[in-house]
């Protein structure tokens, strides 16, 4: 068996977040009981986790063009822009990759397999185990990629089809320039539905930059009727004046089974130099509606996430200052859940893109003419032209501030009423409602939108581009 130890000063917050969580022993893999058979699958081989094993409907490209050496002083931009929005001032391409955040957004799914193996658990905090690596498995790809996104233009869709090769499909939709704010439905054949709508707010503190999405992520599963919330952690990226700029991830995710009351609580703990801990560690503690510890998740946020079965509790005990000492948990040996694919080759001249995201901006035929493929300063930045793509890029920006003062004058009744929420515009596929769950206004899939494209049929769509 394995001890594992959380050290804190409350026992409510050692309950809920497993904060410190130091393994003191190994057990050996046949601990395991039988029962759990998707767990002992899931340990086969990396090749089983991941579903790289699938033989694709298409071939998809493999590389993009590399990207051009261009020298750029980024304070004489960003010494304006300390403790400002930055979605609200105008940045050169030179800060981006050729990727729109829509496309970022569905980058979210690269690790969709975990939900896909979620759906064949039995026991409702097995299958949490499942939800939190791949609540964990998004940030993977930012290790890298301190580049930024193209900021989605009013309108602006993102469609990725992998119903025939994956079993899934997905829109994003930007519902909202000022705060940005872009909404996304993904439907799995294979059991289970994705939806969320994300704000990224994001400010310049002077040495590094804050993104801070905002917006509850949804996951239901057909079968079971389980539904699972949880919210995304802070991005900071670091070196913004002087040395090679790094990301970090830190905070906390409760992800809360809404159907069963299971709960678990991710730490991402920040970096530090003068920690001994592993770098971007994240540990957490999967519990069920009584509280009773069931697992325990460890690992890093760039590299994979384990999971442990507890087999036994030893509760902490209270020091005569009222604080606590110490809780134990024997787990058996864990199992690795998730674990990150290898760059292509050649990444570090492509962005870093993960062979999903070199895929993302491909060309396709039939898709919305609104979709971020279309999108032409993000085209020119992809193949090398960037000073083109700079003036191209400013034409856009003209083009929505136009649209946007035209529809802020829009009046004509009821239709204003609609149309206030979203600086005078309707999302096209999507429309908000109270949520019944978190009782938040969120903006929900209305369908239509394969419908459309089976028909091709875009007349609804707007000129954007």
């Amino acid at each position: 068996m394995r001890r594992l130890t959380c050290h804190c000063h409350l026992c409510v917050l050692c309950r809920r977040t497993g904060s410190n969580i130091s393994g003191a022993s190994e057990g050996r893999a046949d601990d395991w009981n039988l029962e759990d058979s998707v767990f002992e699958s899931s340990s086969q081989s990396t090749s089983d986790i991941t579903g790289k094993d699938a033989v694709p409907k298409k071939k998809r490209r493999t590389r993009i063009p590399d990207k051009p050496n261009y020298s750029l002083n980024l304070w004489s931009i960003m010494k304006n822009c300390i403790g400002k929005e930055l979605s609200k001032i105008p940045m050169p391409i030179n800060f981006n990759e050729p990727l729109s955040m829509l496309q970022r957004l569905t980058e979210d799914l690269e690790y969709h397999e975990l939900l896909d193996k979620a759906v064949k658990c039995e026991s409702s905090t097995e299958q949490m185990c499942f939800v939190a690596a791949f609540s964990v498995s998004s940030y993977s790809t930012t290790v890298h990629r301190t580049a930024k996104p193209f900021n989605p233009l009013l309108g602006e869709t993102y469609e990725l089809d992998r119903l025939d090769e994956l079993g899934f499909r997905s829109l994003c939709e930007q519902v909202s320039h000022h705060p940005p704010a872009a909404a996304h439905h993904v439907y799995s054949k294979r059991g289970w539905t994705l939806w969320q709508e994300i704000t990224i707010a994001s400010k310049f503190r002077g040495k590094y930059l804050s993104i801070m999405p905002l917006g509850a992520i949804h996951l239901e599963f057909h079968s079971s009727g389980n539904h699972y919330v949880w919210r995304k952690v802070t991005s900071t990226v670091h070196n913004i004046i002087v040395g090679k700029l790094w990301i970090d991830q830190s905070g906390d995710i409760e992800i809360i089974n809404h159907k069963s009351k299971d709960k678990c609580q991710l730490k991402f703990t920040p970096y530090s130099y003068f920690s001994r801990d592993v770098p971007r560690k994240v540990t957490g503690v999967v519990t069920d509606a009584n509280g009773q510890a069931h697992y325990v998740m460890s690992g890093t946020w760039d590299e994979k996430m384990e999971c442990s079965k507890i087999m036994n509790s030893t509760h902490a005990s209270t020091s005569s200052e009222g604080k606590l000492s110490k809780t134990v948990y024997q787990t058996l040996s864990p199992k690795v859940l998730w674990k990150r694919y290898p760059l292509p080759e050649n990444a570090e001249n492509m962005y870093y893109f993960s062979s999903l995201a070199l895929t993302l901006n491909e060309p396709e035929e039939g898709t919305a003419p609104t979709d971020s493929r279309l999108r032409p300063d993000q085209r020119l930045m992809e193949n090398g032209k960037w000073d083109e793509a700079n003036v191209e890029k400013q034409r856009l920006e003209e083009k929505q501030r136009a649209v946007e003062f035209i529809l802020g004058h829009y009046s004509n009744g009821k239709q204003e009423e609609s149309r206030k929420d979203y600086e005078g515009y309707v999302p096209l596929w999507f429309e908000r409602k109270v949520d019944p769950v978190t009782g938040e206004l969120i903006c929900i899939y209305k369908g239509g939108y394969w419908e459309a494209k089976e028909q091709q049929d875009w007349s609804a769509c707007p000129d954007i581009f």
